[in-house]
């Protein structure tokens, strides 16, 4: 496959870390080094690790990795899973693996094909100069695809219902079939924020 730029335009640190999540995100992280053939669920950009936290306990059997790039958000997934006296991850969370880079790079070097891949509440970058900087162009939703199992599915949501269109609008252009359902998904910090100030999240989800 051919090698693509990596770029990631949102941030890599915010506030200090604790001494704990300091020590944690050096020493601690569950590299995705044992990911299966098939059946591992991804989630690109996952925030603060509300949802992957989720996935991880409704589904015991499965590799869960979780990709993000912003260093604040690994630590709180790490702070989440792990004993406070100890630092070893908690056993409800020992089938939850973090790439902690951009996700582009993980999938370079892997062969992997997922039951799942998540992305929920990707920043809308809602200024029209800023739309190159969107995560999921059409480029990216046909890699994506190309990393799904059989039957394998992307799910995607999002509070900003602009760039829901424009992710409609990309999911048709990449040749993917797809569909909009409503879903019940677990609350995360962003989706909290609501910056979009809409009333629900709406939900994509293409399928292989």
């Amino acid at each position: 496959m051919e090698k693509q730029e990596i770029r990631t335009f949102g941030r890599r640190h915010g506030k200090k870390l604790s001494a704990r999540q300091t020590w944690l995100t050096q020493n601690a992280i569950p590299h995705p080094t044992d990911v299966p053939a098939t059946g591992a669920i991804l989630e690109i950009g996952f925030g603060a690790g509300e949802h992957v936290r989720e996935l991880a306990l409704a589904n015991p059997d499965k590799i869960i990795i979780g990709a993000e790039p912003f260093m604040n958000g690994v630590a709180s997934l790490m702070s989440a899973i792990t004993d406070e006296k100890t630092n070893e991850i908690l056993p409800e969370y020992k089938n939850i693996r973090i790439w902690p880079d951009d996700v582009r790079d993980f999938l370079r070097g892997t062969d992997a094909k997922f039951a799942q891949i998540w992305i929920l509440h990707p920043d809308p970058w809602p200024k029209a100069r800023h739309e190159k900087r969107r995560l999921l162009q059409t480029e990216f939703i046909k890699l994506l695809s190309n990393y799904l199992e059989p039957h394998g599915e992307i799910i995607i949501g999002t509070d900003h219902w602009g760039y829901f269109d424009w992710i409609l609008e990309r999911a048709t252009e990449s040749g993917q079939s797809f569909e909009t359902p409503e879903l019940d998904i677990i609350q995360t910090r962003y989706q909290a924020k609501n910056m979009a100030d809409t009333d629900a999240p709406k939900y994509i989800i293409i399928k292989k």
